[in-house]
């Protein structure tokens, strides 16, 4: 069953991404301009911009928050079809003073049944979104709740957005991958070039699992802190995992996901070693040392990533890990043998292991999965502790959302030039 599950919530959560949180390709100033003014002069036409905005999701539930960033402000955009009924939103956060800071403020758009609200995060404008905490809205029709989700603000950090002035790097996408390691599997994957790069001097390398999600907006953050210089010229890896070739029988019998990141073993790690690298190596130079080697990924993709430095530390020594599963999500032979171990595992490593060099940057919500796999928050908890409890290099940023990349987009510049803080300057 889990083999299904798990990529399903992989799909889920890419997909907020970039629908819900991050739709940086809408105009919602506009809107927010007319939402705001006195009286709405134009209900049709604003209905229409709404709708182009939203697409063909349908509102009869309510729409999934859109957010467009605005210099150092945010616009949400909340959205309700109701062509009968009172509409209403209702909002609450894990410290319970939503509901007192700020007025729900749907408004109608004209005769079109449709409803609408923009709130800011930052600027001058009020109302304003609390930030940093985990928000539970509701969408009610006649006080009758219809939809609602778990949403998620935090502060906007410039660093974090694309800089125009940055030079760009070369983002480009490989010619599918077809695994010998992982047997009948191809994937898609892409390689970042900065463009300080030079041939004479290798470059620093950082791969991130489930890469194709968030490919482009690493990029952007990369081209503005290579260009400020706080983190070193650093070629990125965006990965896919593995799918099945159909006719063909693979490793993980169509969950290759789960089979590639979930499993603690050194497969993955050799993956990288014995095909990838090499493969980038043909045409960008790169270091060798585990100093220059950072591995990345969310959910099942930071247990990935923090397992490949685990079995060879020689070769990768930092991990960026998101709402990390350290849960038993590929139990094994003996049902026990999922990442859910290394907490007491780094607790029994000898003093001068090498794998207690590993230096990893942690982040994860309370309001993270608590599932028949494991409680995701308590894990991640188990690490930190695990970590300080064996002196090593860590950073831990617990805040209160759920099993969603947002809170490490928010703190991705952060994370980076702090897992990259002592590197040589060239």
């Amino acid at each position: 069953m889990k083999f299904r599950i798990v990529p399903l919530l992989l799909a889920l959560l890419l997909a907020g991404l970039t629908r819900a949180t991050h739709a940086q390709d809408v105009n919602l100033e506009e809107v927010d301009r007319a939402l705001s003014a006195k009286s709405i002069t134009d209900g049709a036409k604003l209905a229409d911009q709404v709708r182009t905005i939203v697409g063909k999701q349908s509102l009869a539930k309510g729409l999934r928050p859109r957010v467009q960033f605005v210099g150092e402000d945010a616009i949400v955009l909340f959205a309700i079809e109701a062509p009968a009924g009172t509409p209403g939103i209702e909002f609450t956060t894990d410290e319970s003073v939503f509901n007192t800071r700020i007025a729900p403020k749907l408004q109608k758009l004209g005769d079109s049944g449709l409803y609408a609200a923009t709130y800011h995060m930052h600027g001058v404008a009020d109302p304003k979104f609390p930030t940093g905490v985990g928000i539970n809205y509701v969408y009610t029709l006649d006080k009758n709740r219809v939809g609602g989700e778990h949403f998620e603000a935090y502060p906007v950090n410039p660093d974090n957005q694309a800089d125009p002035t940055a030079p760009k790097g070369a983002l480009t996408q490989m010619p599918n991958w077809k695994s010998k390691i992982y047997e009948n599997t191809d994937r898609t994957w892409w390689v970042y070039v900065p463009s300080q790069y030079k041939p004479e001097k290798p470059a620093c390398v950082m791969i991130f699992q489930d890469g194709g999600g968030y490919r482009e907006r690493v990029s952007a953050v990369f081209d503005r802190l290579i260009a400020k210089g706080d983190i070193p010229v650093t070629v990125g890896i965006f990965i896919d995992p593995g799918r099945q070739i159909p006719g063909l029988k693979a490793p993980g019998g169509g969950g290759e996901r789960n089979f590639e990141y979930d499993t603690r073993s050194d497969q993955y790690s050799r993956f990288l070693l014995e095909e990838i690298l090499p493969e980038v190596e043909k045409t960008v130079k790169l270091k060798h040392d585990a100093a220059s080697r950072a591995v990345a990924g969310l959910s099942s993709g930071a247990a990935c990533a923090f397992t490949c430095c685990w079995y060879r530390p020689d070769q990768f020594s930092k991990v960026l890990s998101w709402i990390g599963s350290y849960t038993d999500l590929a139990p094994g032979a003996t049902g026990i043998e999922g990442t859910h171990n290394y907490p007491f595992l780094i607790r029994r490593l000898p003093d001068g292991d090498p794998r207690t060099k590993i230096r990893t940057f942690l982040q994860d919500g309370g309001n993270d999965l608590d599932n028949p796999f494991g409680v995701w928050p308590l894990a991640n908890l188990q690490m930190a502790r695990a970590f300080a409890f064996k002196k090593m290099d860590y950073k831990f940023v617990y805040g209160g959302g759920n099993h969603s990349g947002t809170h490490g987009y928010a703190i991705l510049a952060e994370s980076l030039r702090w897992l990259w803080r002592d590197y040589p300057k060239e």
